[in-house]
């Protein structure tokens, strides 16, 4: 690869979630103070989680050791996972946030390529050291896959961007702009960056994330696109709750962008559960955080019936082709994410 061009240049670019996976990425839990507590008790939906996605596609996951490869096995044969479409890789592991420390995945349809783009990783602005072993995850997914790699040199996280495949990336100031992230970059700065190294062309920006999110407002808890015009956004109804204000401000700002093509976005609502809270601190539940893999739509669930089957029957009127599948996340978010944190997608060329 000449080293000069950026990925936009040579053609590659970062895929739609609902486009076609050869795979999805994951690192095993095992950071007790991610869970404190708590961290035995979201194995068996972990494993749930894992067993949807490798009905479809195939499932990589990042361990330590043999020791929890072991472990990792024993809960995806109770789950009655297939194990034929399941691999491990040597590839320790700071914590198990992989949308954020893996490796974005670029293709390049014409020339039927691949690639991955290492950003730096922090731990959302130096929240949870160490890092170290995260932050080395890209690279040794790249010698893992046998894939070119790039490095932009500067701090990113996959939950913090979002895409439609055809050019648009919706993210938020209250993380991108974060000056715990790159304070030596501005706006138009990290624009830049985006454009070479997602091959993107139009930013979209929304403002602030929601109560407890400690990524300073991933847009995966916020508003996600289900195809290439229409996004699903979370609000709340609830003039009281901390969310309403910066929600409404959201949908606000979402009704007046426009797509790469000129087109405004058709927009479709998603509600929030009611408030999760645990040991008195309000934790960032939201249906938005939902996973699309080849078969299914993974959606968390909080124990709300009513949100959490209108959140499912939205979601499903919104993807006609995959079935959607709710699974309690109520003990997976103590760790402050859910199924879409937890996942990196590799997508396929077609």
């Amino acid at each position: 690869m000449d080293r000069q061009k950026t990925p936009k240049e040579l053609g590659f670019h970062f895929p739609a979630e609902f486009a076609p996976h050869t795979a999805t990425w994951l690192s095993w839990p095992h950071k007790e103070e991610s869970w404190p507590g708590k961290i035995e008790r979201i194995f068996p939906v972990y494993a749930q989680f894992v067993k949807f996605v490798a009905e479809g596609e195939h499932v990589n996951i990042n361990v330590a050791n043999e020791e929890m490869k072991q472990k990792a096995t024993a809960y995806l044969e109770q789950a009655n996972a297939d194990l034929k479409n399941i691999y491990f890789h040597m590839h320790p592991t700071n914590d198990a946030w992989c949308r954020d420390h893996g490796p974005a995945f670029l293709i390049n349809p014409k020339e039927k390529k691949k690639m991955v783009v290492k950003w730096n990783y922090n731990a959302w602005g130096g929240k949870y050291p160490p890092y170290d072993l995260d932050n080395e995850i890209p690279v040794s997914i790249a010698k893992a896959t046998n894939l070119p790699i790039a490095k932009p040199g500067i701090v990113m996280e996959g939950g913090s961007v979002e895409f439609n495949g055809k050019g648009t990336l919706l993210t938020t100031t209250s993380c991108l702009l974060n000056p715990n992230r790159n304070p030596h970059l501005n706006r138009q700065q990290i624009e830049k960056y985006l454009i070479d190294y997602y091959g993107v062309e139009n930013i979209l920006w929304l403002g602030d994330g929601i109560v407890g999110d400690d990524t300073d407002g991933h847009i995966d808890d916020l508003t996600r696109f289900v195809d290439e015009q229409t996004v699903v956004t979370v609000v709340e109804s609830d003039k009281a709750d901390r969310n309403y204000q910066a929600l409404k401000e959201n949908l606000a700002a979402l009704e007046k962008m426009k797509l790469e093509n000129g087109k405004p976005l058709r927009i479709v609502a998603l509600p929030m559960p009611a408030a999760v809270i645990y040991e008195g601190q309000r934790l960032p539940a939201s249906y938005a955080n939902f996973y699309i893999s080849n078969k299914y739509v993974i959606v968390p669930t909080f124990r709300d019936l009513q949100n959490d089957d209108k959140a499912m029957s939205t979601l499903q009127q919104c993807f006609p082709t995959r079935k959607v599948i709710g699974l309690d996340s109520t003990d997976i978010i103590w760790g402050l994410g859910s199924f879409h944190c937890l996942s990196q997608q590799e997508p396929q060329i077609i």
